[in-house]
Order: C-alpha cells, then structure tokens, then sequence
C-alpha cells in the first residue's frame, strides 16, 4: 500500500515556498515576528517537511536549507553565553537575519496580493463580460483562496482521528487518483459548496484519505474547483469551477 501511496505526484504551479510556511506558522501560532520562538518554529517546521514528503509532494532544496537554517539557529540559541565565540557575545540575535527575509519578504508578498485586488477590479469594471468561474457567494462573507499549508494543516487533522489500530484491505487496483478526482466532482454535484471535511466522511484508512487529497490537488491544478475560507483557519470550503475544457477531456489528458 505505501507503493500505490507513493505512486502518484503531484505537480502544483504555484508551490508556495520554506519563507511561505515560516510565515504560515508564525500566524497560526499568534507569534511576534519580532520574537520568534525557534524550538517550536522548528518543530513544526521539520513536521510539515515529514508530511509533504509522505504526501509525494516535491520538496525544493530551498525547504531543506531553511531547514538546517533553522536548526543551526536553534542550536546558537541553546549555547549558554559562556560558551559562545567572545566577539560575538553581544552580537546580534541568531534570529535577526530571518527576521528580516521575513518582513521582506511578507512586504513583496502584501503588494503582489494588492496588485492582484486591483487587477482584478479592473477586469470587472473594464473587461468583457465572461461567464462567472465559480459559484455567487454571500456578500456579507467574502470568501479567500486557501493557500497549500492551510490544507495540509486541515489533511494533517483529518489524519489525527484516524484509530492507530483501525486496518482495512484495500486492493491497490481499487484505488487511483482519478477514481477520487471523480468522486469529488460527483460530491459537488448539484451543490453551491460542500465542506473539505465532507471528502472524508466515514473513511478509516489513512491512505484513502491521502489518495482524495492528491485528488484535491490535481482538481484544484486544473482549475475545475476552487477552494475557499471564509476566514484564516476557518471551515474550508469546495466549489465547482466553471472550467472551459469538458472534465472528461481533462481528466483523461491529465491523469
């Protein structure tokens, strides 16, 4: 079964990057960027590592040297003062170098993002009009796209409920990406949105579970849903994209 797990990547254009999801733990810890609390941005950060890799997602080189980044400046961290190089006993903090890639870095990310608001209002005031790609939601509750960690985070908690010494046979054949890919638009069917935990309902097998979730990965690639939270670490939601290409074709050409 670890085979049939491992046998399948995905391949996401946009795959987010190691400053991406220091800044993504920063948030969900509430932490200070100022005062970073390195043992446990560390932790966390070598667990996502761990996961990613058992999810087959490819990880960059640039998400292990900021790995051994981090490991470095924890270990600087522990050292008592005596036993620190005297030239660099009242130094600057092990921490201060990642500070300040963070805040840079979170400055670009903001004004992409902004520029992004402001082409998309362009293109709704100025552009032609084109059939919508995805269902109207609630005004009074705008809805924002789920970055890669917030769902890794949500699969990483679907994962944790699942009995250690819960087994089920699964025949390898009976399980494929595609089979789940469909599975998924079939739940959508004739619905406004449906709930990411809704894809998991009543699965107690571990790589059932990863299989739809890859699933999700390719669906959301080829643009034929969307994924949304009306809030940061709120309920994540699916929705049906009105993709151009017929869903067959794209599922046979891709898959």
């Amino acid at each position: 079964m670890e085979q049939l797990e491992l046998s399948y990547q995905v391949r996401l254009e946009k795959f987010e990057g190691p400053l991406d999801l220091l800044l993504h733990l920063i948030k969900k810890n509430e932490i200070n960027i100022y005062d970073i609390p390195i043992a446990l941005i560390t932790r966390q950060y070598l667990e996502y590592l761990s996961l990613m890799k058992s999810l087959n997602l490819t990880v960059a080189g640039e998400f292990l040297v900021m790995a051994a980044t981090l490991v470095h400046i924890k270990s600087r961290m522990l050292l008592p003062t005596d036993d620190l190089d005297p030239d660099d006993e009242d130094g600057p903090d092990p921490r201060e170098e990642l500070v300040r890639r963070l805040l840079e870095y979170k400055r670009y990310k903001d004004a992409a993002l902004q520029l992004d608001s402001r082409e998309r209002v362009w293109r709704e005031i100025f552009g032609r009009e084109q059939p919508p790609t995805a269902p109207k939601q609630d005004e009074d509750a705008p809805l924002e796209e789920v970055a890669l960690f917030d769902l890794v985070d949500a699969l990483h908690g679907v994962l944790a409920r699942i009995p250690h010494k819960q087994q089920l046979e699964i025949a390898a054949e009976q399980l494929t990406v595609k089979d789940r890919m469909n599975f998924i638009l079939e739940l959508l069917e004739g619905k406004e949105s449906v709930t990411f935990l809704a894809l998991f309902e009543g699965q107690g097998h571990r790589l059932v579970i990863i299989v739809t979730f890859l699933a999700l990965l390719e669906l959301t690639r080829l643009g034929l849903i969307r994924i949304f939270q009306a809030e940061s670490f709120g309920p994540i939601l699916l929705t049906r994209a009105f993709a151009v290409i017929a869903e067959s074709d794209a599922l046979e050409s891709e898959v």
